[in-house]
């Protein structure tokens, strides 16, 4: 079975991740634009951390045969720091048209403060101009006041629902969510926020419709084979294989496919590889014999 991890932070990752996710069946991931650990101090590392997802990243998930698109944004946390946040804003457009972006994210609320609203909202404008759907995340606390806000905020600023997906909910956002016309995210993880089997009751439960599941792997305690073996959770107990691959194919193209910059047509076929191939004279091997397929 194909499968499409819609929410993964690759540069916090190692090659061994890449070769592991395609053995497994993944072919395509979208990798949004996060907090690294540690505040950021100016806004030129926004600006190199948006490259690399541009492009020196997009390159390094090919050489193991796996597509990779991505979403620029100001995350919620660094929304707090004026000394960044208003240059991430202006700098934001300059990314929003290029190849491999589909998305703007992650945006949403981390303690829920004016700032965050504030930015969230301005980023909500950016995807209408640009015509993008948004990712957005939901905070780790109070997540069910976090995640009524921030379906309220896209109400009150009338931007369209079907182009929003709500991010890492759990058993009390999802009926918020699905009441309204957004897309639900769930981000699958060890021992915090939503297991496999947790996840495989929500599908027997609530069905298929608007319905993504994704790793959300970085750089702490996560794992980035969550969306493969959420899919052999569901089919444990009974989910059909044709219902399984519209979570963890079909529904994430058909939302980030709203950008008309990511097409089933395209990632039909595993991707070719040729670790021949450099980046600005790079490569991601050192030494090794290249793999061509």
């Amino acid at each position: 079975m194909k499968l499409f991890d819609p929410h993964i932070h690759m540069t916090s990752r190692t090659t061994d991740d890449y070769e592991a996710m395609a053995k497994a069946g993944i072919r395509a991931i979208i990798e949004p634009a996060f907090w690294l650990g540690q505040p950021r101090t100016k806004v030129g590392t926004f600006e190199d951390y948006f490259q690399a997802l541009v492009g020196w990243e997009r390159f390094r998930a090919s050489q193991f045969g796996i597509t990779h698109f991505c979403t620029i944004g100001l995350n919620p946390k660094e929304a707090n720091n004026p000394n960044v946040a208003p240059g991430v804003l202006e700098l934001m457009p300059h990314y929003l048209g290029k190849d491999g972006v589909v998305a703007v994210g992650e945006i949403g609320f981390d303690d829920q403060t004016p700032a965050e609203e504030k930015y969230f909202a301005a980023q909500l404008e950016l995807a209408n101009k640009f015509d993008l759907p948004v990712l957005v995340h939901t905070p780790h606390r109070d997540k069910k006041r976090g995640t009524e806000r921030s379906l309220a905020l896209v109400k009150e600023q009338r931007f369209p629902e079907e182009r929003v997906v709500i991010d890492h909910n759990n058993e009390e956002t999802l009926p918020l969510v699905l009441a309204t016309g957004c897309w639900a995210g769930h981000s699958i993880y060890p021992n915090t926020k939503m297991d496999e089997p947790r996840m495989a009751a929500l599908v027997k439960k609530y069905g298929t419709t608007r319905m993504i599941v994704n790793s959300a792997a970085d750089w702490g305690v996560s794992d980035p084979l969550k969306v493969p073996k959420t899919a052999q959770a569901m089919k444990d107990v009974g989910v059909s294989d044709a219902d399984i691959e519209t979570i963890v194919w079909n529904n994430p193209i058909a939302f980030f496919g709203q950008t008309g910059r990511i097409a089933a047509a395209d990632l039909g076929e595993a991707a070719k590889i040729d670790q021949a191939q450099l980046f600005e004279g790079n490569s991601v091997l050192r030494g090794q014999t290249p793999v061509r397929t």
